[in-house]
């Protein structure tokens, strides 16, 4: 089963755009995977699921495909939008 760094596939999928942001994400311990926190260097795999608290918003996603490189139509395919919820502060 082929495996990918969080902040890998964070940015190859596009969903946050620089791989230093997706780290510092998630150092500051604002990344789950699969309900348990995770660091950067975490293997992202078929299926899992990322949860990731931005400023006022909280993103749960499914990875569906991996790559190493990918379009910019071909992002959004990697992964399935489970729930975007807003958050107040």
């Amino acid at each position: 089963m082929y495996a990918m760094r969080l902040d890998k596939y964070l940015k190859v999928s596009r969903i946050i755009k620089r791989r230093t942001v997706a780290k510092e994400v998630a150092d500051k311990g604002r990344i789950k995977l699969n309900g348990l926190l995770a660091k950067s260097s975490s293997d992202v795999k078929y299926n899992d699921v990322v949860t990731i608290a931005f400023g006022n918003k909280i993103l749960e996603v499914r990875v569906l495909d991996m790559k190493d490189s990918t379009k910019k139509e071909d992002a959004d395919k990697m992964y399935e939008i489970l729930s975007e919820t807003r958050v107040e502060s």
